[in-house]
């Protein structure tokens, strides 16, 4: 039967990230793009319990106006940490101008180039300051695909990704995050819907497919094994060509 500990799972994900660190950054510090979601929310709280507020550095990264960024400045506070702010709106703007000889921008292409941005300016941040960049996708997400390639789902470590939706609200709560920046619905940021909205179905469904196996709505449980399957390359390694070398 399905249980899950989330006082425990803390103390492990914290002990697992302190662990990392010594091994591939030894005094290194943890930067996070901070959206003010539940996600980066939780990964940073971790992060501040494995290796103390001093080591952890938050990048909000607007794209011009963000009407709930104030959600990102208010979890930068609440843990202490310190924060850097980079609008990378015009960024976003020149490579769409450079690239207007394609025509009309496709729908994916408008969707995944800003998290691949912001990916990029998290890692030159962290060259900068001595760190080591946090990949924040859970489990649920990374199911159905709900991620960007090379964008949001890429980092250099992952503490909550094999962690469904439900767990990592739970874990929340067990390190004292306010439950505004626990239970604040994700929004795309593009067309103002959930991220319920855009997958058609709530992660508490997902969740208990993930974990138990059940979902009662047939045409559900086919919708999220098509997505399932048809992502499964987000998560595997970049397959490589391997040639037979004469000896």
């Amino acid at each position: 039967m399905y249980s899950f500990d989330a006082e425990k799972t803390a103390s492990a994900a914290a002990e697992w990230i302190r662990n990392w660190f010594e091994v591939n950054g030894k005094g290194c510090n943890a930067v996070i793009g901070i959206s003010g979601g539940k996600d980066s929310s939780i990964t940073a709280a971790l992060c501040v319990k494995a290796l103390g507020r001093e080591r952890v550095i938050g990048v909000m990264m607007p794209q011009g106006e963000q009407f709930d960024i104030d959600y990102s400045i208010e979890l930068c506070s609440f843990l202490g940490i310190k924060n850097y702010t980079v609008n990378v709106g015009a960024a976003i703007d020149a490579v769409r101008a450079s690239l207007s000889e394609l025509g009309e921008f496709s729908q994916q292409a408008t969707f995944n180039l800003p998290p691949r941005i912001r990916m990029a300016t998290l890692y030159a941040v962290s060259q900068n300051v001595n760190g080591r960049v946090a990949n924040t996708c859970n489990l649920s997400e990374d199911w159905v695909g709900y991620a960007t390639k090379f964008g949001d789902a890429a980092g250099d470590f992952s503490p909550l990704s094999k962690l469904t939706v439900a767990e990592v609200k739970a874990v929340g709560r067990v390190l004292g995050l306010p439950e505004k920046f626990i239970e604040k619905p994700p929004i795309d940021g593009l067309c103002g819907k959930t991220d319920e909205d855009n997958l058609g179905f709530t992660y508490a469904v997902l969740d208990r497919y993930i974990r138990e196996g059940v979902c009662d709505d047939p045409d559900t449980k086919k919708r999220i094994d098509e997505m399932h399957e048809r992502n499964l390359f987000k998560l595997l390694p970049m397959p490589v060509f391997e040639p037979e070398i004469g000896q």
